[in-house]
């Protein structure tokens, strides 16, 4: 298995901007690929990807807020401002195939 740190790898490099990774992390939990769903960690994501300009996470961070209960929102929009209050050294390790 291999270790990807999302908040230190340079994605620019790999032909992505951060909001369209973020994005993608929100889309593989709002659908549960390749890792289990999960509508708090999707919003999270979404969120993420939105405040960094990806318009159509917001639009679908939206569309799954309206499956939510009130205190997942709440959960979700904590993570989100959990990780931006994060340092430059946050360790968001997810681990992936190698």
């Amino acid at each position: 298995m291999a270790r990807l740190d999302i908040a230190d790898a340079d994605f620019a490099t790999l032909g992505h901007s951060g909001a369209d990774v973020y994005f993608e992390l929100g889309m593989m939990y709002a659908t549960g690929r390749s890792v289990p769903a999960d509508l708090v960690s999707a919003h999270k994501w979404f969120n993420i990807a939105a405040m960094r300009g990806n318009a159509e996470a917001a639009r679908l961070r939206r569309e799954i807020a309206a499956e939510m209960s009130d205190a997942e929102i709440a959960a979700a929009q904590r993570a989100a401002r959990d990780w931006f209050a994060k340092p430059a050294s946050r360790t968001e390790d997810k681990d992936i195939a190698a």
